[in-house]
């Protein structure tokens, strides 16, 4: 990951591993909800990691726009999923965060029950991350963080 004057991009308060699933895409090669290339969501993205919770509803109108999913959404969604697992993030962050994902999950299925569309791949790395979003939603019941997990399973179909 390159900064604007070509030095590697590093934050103090981003993971290895939110930094290297930021990496893992080409970003210019997506096609934006926006219109232009998702090259332009790498900082957006690492606003997000970093914590500032604005970040996370300025991807609306990018991964997603009114119940719809636009080709970023997967990518977005992995690292979203890897903000979460590298430590829990502080309240705001994580209330955002998982805004997002029910944003996410919100949306029509562009898929089949056999082939992941973007709303297969999104769901895939949601249950991936279900365990520990679930820990967070027990340890802090009748709390909106339990609220939005309880949303995320209901739209996955996994509430009880």
């Amino acid at each position: 990951m390159r900064g604007t004057d070509n030095t590697p991009r590093t934050s103090p308060l981003v993971p290895d591993a939110v930094e290297a699933q930021i990496g893992r895409h080409e970003w210019e090669a997506i096609a934006c909800g926006c219109g232009r290339d998702a090259g332009h969501l790498v900082d957006t993205l690492w606003a997000a990691a970093e914590g500032h919770p604005a970040a996370f509803r300025a991807l609306e109108g990018h991964a997603f726009l009114s119940g719809r999913l636009h080709p970023p959404a997967p990518a977005v969604c992995g690292v979203l999923l890897a903000v979460w697992s590298a430590g829990p993030p502080r309240l705001a962050t994580r209330e955002a965060l998982l805004w997002t994902l029910l944003a996410l999950l919100g949306t029509e299925d562009d898929g089949s029950s056999h082939e992941a569309g973007l709303y297969g791949q999104c769901a895939a790395f949601v249950r991936a991350g279900l365990p520990s979003l679930r820990h967070a939603a027990a340890t802090a019941p009748g709390t909106p963080t339990a609220a939005y997990v309880e949303g995320v399973e209901g739209l996955l179909g996994l509430d009880s």
